[in-house]
């Protein structure tokens, strides 16, 4: 069998999990950059602004007069070392750090430009310029067909430049702007499939590429093929929402290639959310060719029992999205959660479903699957499940290291869910007393770790019930509780009551279809952090899409994620 090699590559390090190795002294307050060459200062006074300007032309034109290359390295290298740089003395892991960390790492907003005090950093010096142009390429951002063009040529002339990138993010990419309209930016032929197939031959160690339903019209067979089988070095790819039907059938094409060669993958991350147009076959070919897993993401789309159990047993999943899968039963999903090596380790972890046109999990399963779930679980949906009060002391030992739990569509009511945040009630019989007095000295009330819960479309659940006296989820002791998201009508209610959410330190929050009950940062005496390293970058709760790269979440990918 043919195995792509899978060398020891670290996940794509982020500023907000790094370590500070270095910190720029002296750092002025009005910009990240050096003091030692500062950039124009908009509050400065002219005069003072005339001076800096002109101390800038000078080092500038100083820079372009040196007869040494400047940056563009030919060769096989991955990565421009410092020691081109004449006269460094900075080790080249310190300077990319000290870089990185004036690098944004926020989605693109609308044509504003990004990184300027990146780019100003061009100019500085040639140790700067050649530790910058590490940074500037290893993670690059296209939201529109005329950035990509720019990129293209630029690495179509400098050849070393593409070996640098690691991550090509088209996630924010859309066909709609600068008053044109997605048929003129066809006939532009900025982004089309021959353009992505040389991008992609230019960028030999590429380790993640992440795409969308805007680009699938230009994912043909071509790209595919090179994506699976001509990038060694690939660990995550994203096709989020791809499902045109040119897409399904170069998709088709090219995973049935794989049936007749002994070939494994080195993906590890692989995201198909609601690519729901890809055929059953698909996923029994691809899955078995995976041994190297942990992160999928099949939301919305055909994968059936038998796929998800050839998944090779070397794969060590941390997360796994399922919801609104129809083609799934809940007795193979939970037979798959309970029994497959690759499970043991879950972070996260989607089986929901829309109880409109199918349930998956009825109350057996719920009894099977519930006792059998990984403590190192943090984000469990369970939206949708045959769950009821007996299934109560089930769940409870899941909300002592679960961070998210969402239940809707259940048919629990406000008591069921009080019990999670306080002790169960002591027996009232002296008989029952004096039998469990011992065992009730001896166990300790533990509190549960719950910062989300989903409660939405579940009948009990109301704005009168919410504030009623029996609840005491607003309340201060169920802190670290901090986000309840309810349905339109609860909101809706909730919406017209505000100066009660204001004595009970509550607000609401709304994005696209979903909403949420927030309680304030003023109540926990301190604004709450959302981000956690299974989050991979995202900070808000209720995440209903895997991340399949470090970094901030937005475009296309925020949107299935948080609002839709």
């Amino acid at each position: 069998m043919i195995t792509v090699p899978d060398p020891d590559l670290s996940p794509v390090p982020s500023r907000y999990y790094a370590a500070d190795f270095y910190k720029l002294t002296n750092r002025r307050a009005s910009s990240p950059l050096s003091p030692d060459f500062p950039p124009l200062d908009r509050d400065v006074p002219a005069r003072a602004a005339a001076n800096q300007r002109s101390a800038y032309i000078s080092d500038r034109r100083a820079f372009e007069s040196n007869d040494a290359p400047l940056c563009v390295v030919q060769g096989p290298s991955s990565k421009f070392s410092l020691r081109h740089a004449a006269g460094s003395s900075v080790k080249e892991e310190t300077g990319d750090e000290i870089i990185a960390q004036l690098a944004l790492d926020s989605p693109p907003a609308g044509y504003t430009p990004r990184n300027v005090d990146l780019i100003s950093c061009l100019l500085t010096s040639r140790t700067i310029h050649v530790a910058t142009i590490n940074t500037l390429y290893s993670h690059i951002t296209v939201p529109h067909s005329s950035i990509f063009s720019k990129f293209l040529a630029r690495i179509a002339e400098y050849p070393g430049l593409g070996t640098i990138v690691k991550r090509m993010d088209l996630s924010h990419f859309t066909s709609i702007g600068l008053g044109r309209s997605r048929q003129v930016n066809s006939e532009v032929q900025n982004m089309t499939s021959r353009t992505l197939l040389k991008c992609l031959e230019l960028t030999p160690a590429i380790q993640e590429v992440l795409l969308q339903e805007n680009l699938d019209d230009d994912i043909d067979e071509h790209v595919l093929c090179k994506l699976f089988y001509g990038l060694p070095q690939l660990r995550a790819v994203d096709f989020c929402a791809s499902s045109s039907k040119p897409f399904a059938e170069s998709f088709t094409s090219a995973i049935t290639s794989l049936i007749d060669a002994p070939m494994n993958l080195g993906i590890r991350r692989l995201g198909l959310h609601e690519c729901f147009t890809l055929p059953s076959s698909v996923f029994e070919i691809l899955l078995p060719r995976l041994p190297y897993l942990t992160h999928l993401d099949v939301a919305h789309t055909r994968i059936t029992d038998n796929a998800l159990a050839s998944l090779p047993e070397s794969a060590s999943l941390s997360h796994l999205n399922l919801g609104r899968c129809t083609q799934i039963t809940g007795r193979g999903v939970v037979d798959f959660l309970i029994s497959h090596p690759a499970t043991k380790d879950l972070v996260f972890l989607n089986i929901s479903c829309d109880i409109a046109r199918y349930r998956l999990l009825w109350e057996a399963d719920v009894e099977r699957l519930l006792p059998a779930l990984p403590s190192s679980l943090r984000s469990l949906n369970l939206n949708g499940a045959k769950i009821r009060r007996p299934h109560v002391p089930l769940l409870l030992p899941l909300t002592k290291h679960l961070e998210e739990l969402s239940l809707a569509s259940t048919e629990l009511s406000m008591q069921d869910i009080n019990a999670f945040f306080r002790p169960a009630t002591p027996p009232s019989s002296p008989l029952c007393e004096a039998i469990d007095a011992e065992k009730a000295a001896s166990e300790t009330w533990v509190p549960p770790t719950l910062h989300y819960l989903d409660l939405s479309s579940i009948p009990t659940i109301t704005q009168s019930s919410l504030f009623g006296s029996s609840c005491i989820l607003l309340s201060p002791d169920t802190a670290p509780l901090e986000v309840i998201e309810l349905g339109d009508k609860a909101i809706s209610s909730l919406r017209e009551c505000p100066n009660t959410n204001k004595r009970l330190g509550w607000v609401i929050k709304e994005l696209g279809r979903r909403g949420w009950y927030v309680r304030g940062s003023h109540t926990t005496g301190g604004s709450q952090n959302g981000r956690r390293s299974w989050k991979m970058g995202a900070m808000w709760w209720g995440m209903r899409k895997c991340p399949v790269a470090w970094g901030e979440v937005g475009g296309l990918y925020g949107h299935y994620m948080f609002k839709k």
